[in-house]
């Protein structure tokens, strides 16, 4: 113990120089933010939230009539209008010509999302290619879009930012989330690479871990997920939609790579830092000294999962 009291001077500073990127400051007022999925749930309250702090916003939506709904609530709410762009984030010419119209992006949030919930012994193939098309082809495509002028815009001493709205359970699998497990833990893969092609332009790209949000595609999910994925997350608690907008705003200005929102999604960010990119070194400390009590309890999680996971299913046969 006074060993590792003598030494943690020294992993601090060791950590002060070896930690990348380095620390960074993204302003947002009067910048371009352009939001995927804006119409409705966590990328409206986004949307307000950075109209709110001066930023000129664009939001992209399949339907219409909700991006109309939305325009007209943040115009109701802060005297402003949005862009609005109507597009499928699985065709990609229909995301590139949006993307041409709306000009310039110096903040993207990737936040477009679906999920259905269910086992995958019983889960249709086409409901497995929509979540993985959305959710993953979806943000390739939204990003290959953008990238171009992102990194030619005129002011490239101001740092800018690709934000993607990842998911706990793109930090852990869950019974019924076989296929949205998928497609959210690879936005890890495709942040972790992106960050070291698009550092040299100055784009910091930042990855958030909502857990379960008040919203109304959540309120569509829970009556159709199955009972034993309500009882495994059960303990996750439950987050707004506003709280869960201003932390990943508060995180994409910061820079920072992974954006936990709640003490679960903190300890599960820990346990699973791998060898992601951090740019705090203080956070680097913590990940490293406080990897091995964060690989136990998530240890005790999947031991309480599976125990679940064994009741439920005796109880099923015996009745």
């Amino acid at each position: 113990m006074l060993l590792a009291l003598l030494l943690a001077p020294f992993l601090l500073l060791l950590l002060y120089f070896i930690v990348r990127p380095k620390p960074v400051t993204i302003p947002i007022k009067n910048r371009h933010v352009f939001i995927t999925g804006g119409s409705s749930g966590i990328g409206l309250a986004l949307a307000h939230k950075a109209v709110s702090e001066g930023a000129r916003v664009s939001i992209l939506a399949r339907s219409l009539p909700k991006l109309e709904e939305a325009q007209k609530s943040i115009r109701l709410a802060h005297g402003v209008d949005v862009a609005i762009f109507a597009a499928d984030v699985r065709d990609y010419d229909a995301v590139q010509r949006a993307v041409n119209d709306a000009g310039p992006i110096d903040v993207l949030v990737v936040n477009q999302g679906v999920f259905v919930p269910q086992a995958l012994e019983k889960q249709g193939l086409d409901e497995i290619k929509f979540m993985i098309d959305v959710n993953l082809m979806g943000s390739f495509h939204v990003i290959k879009a953008a990238l171009p002028s992102m990194k030619s815009r005129k002011d490239r001493r101001q740092p800018a930012s690709i934000a993607l709205v990842s998911s706990q359970a793109g930090q852990v699998g869950i019974y019924g989330y076989s296929a949205y497990s998928a497609s959210k833990f690879g936005l890890r893969g495709l942040a972790e690479a992106l960050q070291q092609e698009v550092i040299s332009d100055n784009i910091y790209i930042s990855l958030i871990f909502p857990p379960d949000t008040e919203t109304p595609a959540f309120e569509e999910e829970r009556k159709i997920r199955p009972e034993l994925t309500d009882i495994i997350t059960s303990s996750g608690g439950l987050l707004k939609a506003d709280e869960v907008a201003s932390k990943t705003l508060d995180g994409i200005k910061a820079g920072n790579f992974s954006i936990p929102l709640n003490l679960e999604g903190r300890m599960l960010t820990i346990a699973t830092a791998g060898v992601s990119p951090q740019s705090s070194f203080l956070m680097a400390f913590l990940e490293v000294a406080l990897a091995s009590l964060a690989r136990i309890v998530s240890l005790f999680f999947l031991w309480s999962a599976y125990r679940s996971v064994a009741k439920w299913h005796f109880q099923k046969k015996g009745a």
